[in-house]
C-alpha cells in the first residue's frame, strides 16, 4: 500500500509542476524562506485510501488489451483501464517491469519496447525528462518507450509490449525487487 501512496503522489508532484501551480514563491514559503508572500496554491496530499483510484466507476471503466511479450517470448495479454501506465498494469498483473523509482521519472528500469511502429506512433512524444532516462536503458531502441510514461488509451487496445532482456538498476546493485 505505501508503494501505491508513493506512486501518487509522486504523480500528484509531477502533475502539479506541469500545470505550472509550484511557482518559486509557494516552494520557498513552504521552506520557510518567505515570510511575506502568500502560496500561489495550497497543496493537499492524503493518504487515505478507499479503493483503488482506477476502479472509479466499477466495471463502466473501458478497458483495452495489453500483451506484455517477456524476455523468454512468452506473452501475456491482460485488460487495462483507460488511463492507466503500464507500469501499474503490469506491476497489478504479476508482469516482471521493475520501477524501481515508483513511476517518478528517475530511473529506467519499466523500459520497455513498443512493438509495433504504428503503435508507438500513437504515443504522446517522449518528454526530455523521459528521454534523459531513456538513454540509460539497456537495449534501447527506435521504438521504446518508459512503461511508467505510457498510459493506456482507447487508440492503443492490442498494443504490443516487448520487456527487455535486462534493466540497468543503479540503485541497489545485484538487488532482486519484490512486486509491488
Amino acid at each position: 500500500m505505501l508503494s501505491r501512496i508513493s506512486q501518487l503522489g509522486a504523480r500528484l508532484v509531477r502533475e502539479t509542476r506541469a500545470a505550472g501551480n509550484l511557482s518559486s514563491h509557494s516552494s520557498n514559503y513552504y521552506r520557510g524562506l518567505s515570510r511575506h508572500s502568500a502560496p500561489a496554491k495550497s497543496i493537499l496530499f492524503s493518504t487515505a485510501t478507499t479503493s483503488s483510484h482506477h476502479d472509479e466507476g466499477g466495471d463502466d471503466k473501458e478497458k483495452i488489451s495489453v500483451t506484455f511479450v517477456n524476455k523468454d517470448g512468452t506473452e501475456k495479454t491482460i485488460s487495462v483501464p483507460v488511463g492507466m501506465s503500464m507500469l501499474e498494469a503490469a506491476h497489478e498483473n504479476d508482469i516482471e517491469l521493475e520501477g524501481a523509482c515508483e513511476g517518478s521519472l528517475a530511473c529506467s528500469t519499466c523500459h520497455v519496447i513498443v512493438m509495433d511502429v504504428k503503435d508507438y506512433n500513437k504515443l504522446e512524444d517522449p518528454t526530455d525528462e523521459e528521454n534523459d532516462m531513456l538513454d540509460l536503458a539497456f537495449g534501447l531502441t527506435e521504438t521504446s518507450r518508459l512503461g511508467c510514461q505510457v498510459i493506456a488509451k482507447p487508440e492503443l487496445d492490442g498494443v504490443r509490449l516487448a520487456l527487455p532482456a535486462a534493466t540497468r538498476n543503479f540503485a541497489v546493485d545485484g538487488f532482486v525487487p519484490k512486486p509491488h
